[in-house]
């Protein structure tokens, strides 16, 4: 059984949520068993969508956050408890993946592992050196110039579900002891989350073909896109709540 996680607040739900779940319906896991869990701010604007066979959703309302950081920090909170109360007697594998994406090509069993984590896209031919990850010593994102590997993008992680929870818990961890001390990591989770990945390798990587950003074409090594970024409007929806 596999899972696909959305964290949602409300103006991302009528904005990206109906594209992003009809399109993981055709091409997400195909014959396979797959449960989308929805963590949803506005429970009543849940839209009705109609799957295929072997899918179903699962809709739980979270607390709303004030500010889009916030938010993108919280949801390793709301992932966490969420494994905890049932996803992980329910699921084999799980992904925790933004809704602000479309699925545009089959995506399937050859991106599971124990631990599974995604080659950013605007990042994977940079030098480690280069890459944009908390230098305050401060935080407990912090990694020391000429030291990681690659920079990893936060839209699209996933695993076991056992390790999902590890992966939540201690960037959750993380965030809230830099809220202790009046940190900020420079990229919230995503900072949080290479931290983890630093310290932890992924037992899977996954090109950034599984989560490219268009409109940049013409690069190396990039072939087959089977997830893209939807058009951003940061706007119009990173606005407080």
């Amino acid at each position: 059984m596999n899972l696909v996680i959305s964290y949602l607040l409300h103006r991302y739900i009528d904005h990206y949520l109906k594209k992003f779940i009809s399109s993981a319906d055709r091409f997400f896991m195909v014959g396979h068993k797959v449960i989308i869990y929805v963590l949803i701010d506005d429970f009543s604007r849940m839209p009705w969508i109609q799957l295929s066979p072997l899918r179903s959703i699962k809709v739980f309302e979270i607390e709303r956050e004030k500010r889009w950081q916030d938010i993108s920090m919280m949801r390793m909170k709301a992932i966490s408890d969420h494994v905890v109360a049932h996803i992980q007697y329910e699921a084999d594998f799980l992904f925790c993946m933004d809704v602000d994406q479309i699925f545009v090509r089959k995506y399937g069993l050859e991106t599971l592992g124990e631990s599974v984590a995604h080659l950013h896209a605007y990042w994977y031919m940079e030098d480690p050196i280069g890459l944009p990850y908390e230098r305050s010593e401060l935080s407990e994102a912090y990694i020391p110039f000429g030291m990681g590997d690659f920079y990893y993008h936060a839209a699209v992680f996933g695993g076991t579900p056992i390790q999902v929870l590890d992966i939540a818990r201690e960037c959750f961890k993380g965030i809230m002891k830099d809220k202790k001390n009046g940190i900020e990591a420079v990229w919230h989770d995503e900072s949080h989350l290479n931290k983890y990945f630093f310290l932890h390798k992924p037992t899977k990587l996954l090109s950034p073909e599984y989560c490219w950003a268009f409109p940049k074409m013409d690069v190396p090594f990039i072939h087959s896109i089977k997830l893209c970024w939807a058009k951003k409007d940061y706007e119009n929806l990173r606005v407080t709540m």
